[in-house]
């Protein structure tokens, strides 16, 4: 066992199994955004739980593996949460995801963004090389670490828009917290579920794809209120598909 990381001291489970990466991890705190500052680099921040099969796989591929660690250390401050730990966290993260990816979105959650805390990058699982038609972590963390010399001026610039627009969500939030929804809002929601509904093995978008309760309780409402036979044939797939497939435990039943 090699030298352990500032993870090593946590009580999170799912950070302690990150203590001995060679990914100088930090956890969340203002010890890892004022280092940030001062060496001047990038945050890559990791969310994920003690029992997701992607977050094993991705620390499996990449953050156990010395050149993506090396990568890592010299172009970020990576700081890993647990999102069981830090739910607040995880949620304002998840919307920057949502945003940016078009709601394909999961764990491990993985956010690149200013010493400021301004996210300009989302992605789930990373994998180690270029492949599924995603950005390697060999070829991603050398592209971010150019960009942030030659062109940051341009990625400040998106990373303010993310954060303006998602504090203008979370003030219509506010706002209609206590309001009915209009219907062609529950309608466009709809419409999209249904673009991005897979109907050979269910969910919505493309692989790795997640459980995402909320689409089907949304769905399930939408059912309800317009009866519109559609909404409740996607979740019956996607539930049939989930029943039937390696998500489902079959000692402890459920999903």
């Amino acid at each position: 066992m090699g030298k352990q990381n500032r993870l090593s001291k946590e009580k999170s489970p799912y950070l302690l199994q990150h203590a001995d990466n060679p990914v100088d991890w930090y956890p969340w705190g203002q010890e890892a955004f004022e280092k940030a500052k001062k060496e001047d680099k990038p945050i890559f921040l990791s969310i994920g739980y003690s029992t997701c099969h992607w977050c094993h796989v991705m620390e499996h591929e990449s953050f156990e593996d010395e050149q993506v660690a090396k990568l890592m250390n010299q172009t970020f401050i990576s700081i890993k949460v647990d999102r069981e730990e830090r739910p607040d966290i995880d949620n304002v993260y998840m919307s920057v995801c949502h945003m940016l990816s078009q709601g394909s979105c999961g764990w491990p959650l993985n956010i690149i963004m200013t010493p400021d805390k301004k996210p300009f990058f989302a992605a789930t699982y990373i994998p180690k090389h270029n492949r599924f038609g995603r950005a390697g972590m060999m070829d991603l963390v050398p592209r971010i670490a150019d960009m942030w010399k030659t062109k940051r001026e341009d990625l400040l610039k998106s990373a303010d828009k993310i954060t303006f627009a998602l504090k203008q969500n979370s003030a219509t939030k506010s706002i209609n917290s206590s309001q009915n929804y209009d219907k062609s809002i529950l309608d466009l929601t709809f419409t999209q579920l249904q673009q991005r509904f897979d109907t050979i093995h269910g969910g919505y978008g493309r692989a790795p794809k997640f459980p995402s309760p909320h689409n089907n309780l949304f769905l399930l409402r939408y059912w309800k209120r317009t009866g519109n036979e559609k909404a409740l044939v996607m979740v019956e797939k996607t539930l049939t598909e989930m029943r039937m497939g390696g998500i489902y435990d079959h000692v402890g039943y459920g999903f």
